[in-house]
């Protein structure tokens, strides 16, 4: 017999250990098998500058449970791990922490600066990964990839060769969001638009034959008017009718520019003109090229700094802009042409990582050629051969793909996949995979030197799918069997960035969706709704809800990098508030369960504290759970004995669990899944068959060894239901379970998924106990109403009990009666009668109040049925209240009609002579 689990459940010593055993056995190992289901999840990977934050640990959770519940179908399971080289975010990085030891990176070699970068990844690229292990993540770590893994970085530079020559891949002009102090472009996932205060300046344009007022036009970037290449209108304004094709002075310059007429204009907001500046304003920018004919000049005012460059006038020549808007609107003030400046609030981009505004900038860039890429992407979807979860998504993958444009991949940086690109000193550029091939196709050996930029890091990460299965080998074994992958776990926010850009290029390098289903999740917000982040003070790392933290340190983990003052105090005093003793320890199960009960199909999750605790007890139940049955099964020989109709109850539930739960694992309704296990192991198992239990052990025999083997058995099914989403528990308890059980498997991992046997389905016996539940509950009712203590003993009798061996005593001991007489009828007689199913049941109770404490409730229950019957018979309030709102109401007013015709029974039973019994 195996040794006794431990008193209590603590957490840190359940998880101890088993992480390693799992992985020693090879549990997580893939072995592509063309006789067995393949099953695939790729894992999105996360930074390698990151820690784990709620986000992740949430996503993994899902895909964790996702591939334990394939494993023990007998899916032959791979979770591809490895983590992305995040050009902006590990330069940042790196170069702070240059700058702390008195190194500026500018001044190192592009090689030295590498070096350091990669020294860096050694040291510390670890944290993330080895987070995700003391969660559980049972992915397949010995395949784990680096993005910039020379194997990776090889498909990466195969792909690019092979757009350019099929002319999807270019270089040229094109506006791009440039971060001025990264010096880089920057994708729109990596700019944060909020609205600011500032100001709206109006200005006036003088005409060049001096007639009239001139036009005034409206900028909040009056630095920008140096740059301005034309004055538009909308067509057919009757207000500017007139105007178009007159000239106006450029104001602060000696340039004169045209008034043209574009759609761009609306009519009907301001003045009805605006200026265009095509270097420095994306919309203007295809006003430009919408006029070939009118030759606008194209005037890049801004430096990679954000200085005025030589094409401004002299005296604002290497001015900052922000300083260069204070002279120009004073210069344009003191030559009478600022009409007037107002307040105005508007939306400013800002880098995410470098917080600066970013500009608009006209650079030489790299870009792919999108339309061909997303037609064969909407194709797939639309084929259904790719699948969304919630369904919904699908149409804002669409429209994102039905407005595509073209795709900016060059980063002005020095880490990331530098572009496969030579040039020479002409002007000539040679695409190659290295230089020996590049110096191939330029024919001679003049001098070559290879472009400097980098790529974007979702270009990388859009081969994903097929760099990390062996691409472009494909008699690879995890290619030909993995490929398509099976699902893909990811948030809404990157569909647009990550998702669509891993179809499109699976679809067009290999003709096939890169994963059958795509399953978006929500994302994971403080208990308010509102977004986690450091400014705010609101991050919980989830670490801290599995290992525990005191008030003190969390206070300063919270204000560590912010300023001292009032924005650090009032972190500190809102962490104090929220937690005044810190953070329990509630363990990687109960986080897990947390997880997956909130994962509502496409709902952003609200976190608290009360939902872990929840299920920080939970875990205890199954705890204190297991330690009964074991003991109760301490001497049983194995013989298996005649059920009962508890037994059978407990058996029928089992299977209608198991079918829901198969069921819910194929609709990602990991909600659904959570909430069948609570209620299978809390209510059914716990409040229930193991309180029946205690009457069958107590009398012995072969009655009582059925009822051991219904124990063990459904303990063993719920630990192996579970384990997916409690791995830890699950498996410490298996150890001491699984023998009794009669299952050999060392690992709960390695035993059989429960599958539902519809012919174990007892109809009569779920009856029954539906029947002995109405009856308990009953009696319980009526304790708390008249202030019965639960655990008091009562006399009483039923009439009506079913025939059924064992009822009545089930009953006695549920429902506390003792003695519990079975009568043809019974009656009051000063008593309460309580009808129950097909059950009368009366209680002998302690005193005569009894009949008072009852009258008081139903009297209370009388005044809030009055005021749902007035707000529901208002119509003002039915037709504005949510629908969700009325009808809940109305549900409830049921309840409280059918609470007071059972309370007005009971009171009048008392009032019955006695006889007839």
């Amino acid at each position: 017999m195996p040794p006794e689990i431990a008193e209590s459940f603590h957490p840190a010593e359940a998880e101890a250990g088993l992480f390693d055993f799992w992985q020693d056995r090879g549990l997580f190992s893939s072995r592509p098998q063309a006789d067995r289901d393949n099953y695939c999840i790729l894992l999105p990977p996360p930074n390698v500058t990151g820690s784990l934050h709620m986000g992740h640990a949430f996503q993994h959770t899902l895909m964790d449970a996702l591939c334990r519940f394939q494993r023990m179908r007998g899916g032959n399971v791979l979770w591809q791990p490895g983590v992305d080289h995040a050009g902006i975010a590990t330069q940042l990085v790196v170069s702070r922490e240059l700058q702390r030891r008195g190194i500026k990176s500018e001044q190192l070699e592009r090689k030295q600066f590498l070096d350091e970068i990669w020294a860096w990844k050694e040291r510390s690229g670890a944290t993330i990964t080895n987070q995700m292990r003391r969660l559980g993540a049972s992915c397949d770590w010995t395949r784990e990839r680096f993005t910039m893994d020379e194997g990776l970085s090889k498909v990466v530079r195969q792909v690019f060769v092979r757009l350019h020559e099929q002319g999807l891949i270019y270089r040229g002009k094109r506006m791009v969001n440039w971060d001025p102090v990264l010096l880089t472009a920057v994708s729109d996932l990596e700019v944060v638009a909020e609205e600011e205060a500032g100001t709206l300046y109006y200005v006036r344009y003088p005409f060049v034959d001096d007639s009239g007022d001139g036009m005034v036009i409206a900028t909040t970037r009056p630095e920008t008017i140096l740059a301005d290449g034309v004055v538009a209108v909308a067509p057919g304004d009757p207000r500017h009718a007139g105007n178009v094709g007159r000239r106006v002075h450029v104001p602060g310059t000696e340039r004169t520019i045209e008034i043209i007429e574009d759609e761009h204009v609306d009519a009907q907001f301001g003045s009805g003109c605006v200026k265009i500046t095509p270097a420095h304003d994306f919309n203007d920018f295809e006003v430009m090229q919408r006029h070939p004919d009118k030759d606008i000049p194209l005037i890049i005012l801004m430096t990679p700094q954000a200085r005025l460059s030589d094409a401004a006038p002299e005296r604002y020549r290497g001015l900052d802009r922000y300083e260069a808007r204070r002279r120009i609107v004073a210069d344009l003030d003191e030559q009478g042409l600022l009409v007037r400046r107002e307040d105005h609030k508007y939306m400013l981009p800002r880098g995410d990582r470098s917080g600066a505004v970013v500009e608009p900038m006209l650079t030489d860039q790299w870009f792919v050629r999108t339309e061909k890429l997303a037609s064969k992407a909407l194709a797939s979807v639309d084929s259904g051969r790719l699948q969304f979860v919630p369904g919904n998504w699908a149409a804002v993958y669409r429209g994102w793909l039905d407005n595509i444009h073209d795709w900016c991949i060059s980063r002005q940086l020095i880490w990331g996949h530098r572009i496969p690109a030579w040039h020479d000193d002409e002007g000539n550029v040679f695409v190659a995979e290295d230089e020996a091939a590049a110096r191939a196709k330029c024919g001679d050996d003049r001098p070559l030197r290879q472009d400097p930029d980098v790529l974007d890091t979702w270009f990388s990460s859009a081969l994903w799918p097929l760099s990390t299965l062996g691409w472009p080998d494909r008699d690879d074994p995890h290619f030909r069997h993995y490929f398509p992958t099976s699902v893909l776990v990811t948030g809404f926010d990157i569909i647009f960035f990550w998702v669509a850009r891993m179809v499109m290029m699976s679809e067009h390098l290999v003709e096939r969706e890169p994963f059958a289903e795509v399953y978006v999740t929500g994302l994971v917000r403080d208990a308010h709704g509102n977004k986690m982040s450091k400014s705010k003070g609101n991050i919980i790392d989830p670490l801290d809800l599995v290992d525990g933290i005191s008030i003190d340190q969390l206070v300063a983990k919270r204000t560590e990098g912010l300023m001292v003052g009032d924005k650090g105090d009032a972190i500190a005093r809102q962490t104090r508030r929220e937690f005044p003793e810190g953070i329990p320890a509630y363990g990687v199960d109960a986080l897990r369960l947390t997880f997956a009960a909130l994962a509502s199909y496409g709902r952003d999750i609200k976190f608290d504290l009360g939902r872990i605790g929840g299920w920080r007890h939970f875990c205890n139940k199954l705890w204190n759970a297991a330690r009964y049955v074991l003991a109760a099964c301490r001497d049983w020989d194995g013989s298996p004995g005649e059920p009962d109709f508890a037994d059978c109850w407990m058996i029928s539930r089992l299977q209608r669990s198991e079918a829901a739960i198969e069921r819910h694992f194929a609709a990602y309704r990991f909600d659904l899944i959570a909430a069948d296990l609570h209620r299978l192991l809390w209510s059914d198992f716990c409040d229930w068959y193991i309180e029946m239990s205690k009457v069958r052990l107590a009398a012995g025999g072969a009655g009582a060894n059925a009822t051991r083997a219904t124990l063990i058995g459904t303990l063993a099914a719920i630990l192996r239901l579970l384990h997916p989403l409690a791995p830890f528990i699950t498996e410490r308890l298996w150890r001491q379970v699984a023998p009794v059980a009669g299952f050999k498997e060392e690992s709960v991992l390695e035993a059989a998924w429960p599958v539902a046997q519809p012919q174990r389905i007892d109809e009569r016996s779920e009856a029954l106990v539906a029947d002995l539940q109405a009856a308990v509950g009953a009696v319980r009712s009526l304790r708390s109403g008249t202030g019965v203590e639960p655990g008091r003993w009562l006399a009483g009798a039923v009439a009506g009990a079913p025939d059924a061996a064992g009822f009545v005593s089930y009953l006695a001991r549920l429902a506390r009666i003792e003695p519990l007489e079975l009568r043809q009828t019974v009656t009051g007689a000063g008593s309460p009668v309580l009808p129950a199913a097909t059950m009368r049941i009366r209680l002998e109770m302690p005193d005569a109040a009894w009949r008072e404490r009852l009258q008081a409730k139903a009297a209370k229950l009388a005044g809030e049925r009055d005021a749902a019957r007035g707000k529901l018979a208002n119509s003002q309030f039915v037709d504005r209240a949510p629908q969700q709102v009325v009808e809940g109401l109305r549900q409830r007013l049921a309840e409280i009609e059918q609470q007071l015709a059972v309370l007005a029974q009971i009171i009048d039973s008392a009032a019955d002579a006695a006889g007839g019994e």
